[in-house]
């Protein structure tokens, strides 16, 4: 990605975050923990993750958005709605600087949503795991102990 066009997008953190958060309380919360008012201290954090991955690391471009194998995964929709208001603000920069070559536009358009969807990938795995072991032990407790005395 352009050095001008990750800096431009680094200014406007302050929007970036705003529309995440409005794009978060459009979603159904479906789990006490995707609730926008506790996603939202997690905000800096990530984008902090984000901004760091993205200067001049170019990586195989992901064509697909992670999964989670357990529904109730709030980071699901944390990094559908992160993604999305990056890449409005990115396209809106973008819209502004029309001396922007197709192939530059096309790049960081990439850039960006491999770099989201790397670290959305990571940190939905972690929960899905933490999630799948939960199931696992309600499981096993479930099952009748016979005891011989």
């Amino acid at each position: 990605m352009d050095k001008s066009l990750l800096l431009a997008l680094q200014e406007r953190r302050p929007q970036i975050r705003a529309r995440w958060e409005t794009l978060l309380r459009i979603e159904r919360v479906e789990t006490p923990l995707a609730n926008p008012d506790t996603l939202v201290f997690l905000f800096d954090r990530t984008l902090d993750a984000v901004f760091a991955a993205l200067p001049g690391r170019p990586q195989e471009p992901l064509s697909s958005r992670p999964r989670c194998r357990c529904d109730c995964n709030p980071m699901r929709v944390y990094y559908f709605a992160l993604e999305q208001a990056l890449m409005e603000t990115l396209i809106h920069l973008q819209a502004g600087q029309p001396a922007l070559s197709p192939q530059s536009r096309v790049t960081a358009v990439t850039e960006l949503c491999t770099t989201v969807r790397r670290i959305a990938r990571e940190e939905l795995a972690v929960f899905d795991q933490i999630c799948l072991r939960r199931k696992r032990r309600t499981r096993l407790a479930a099952k009748p102990v016979d005891y011989a005395i």
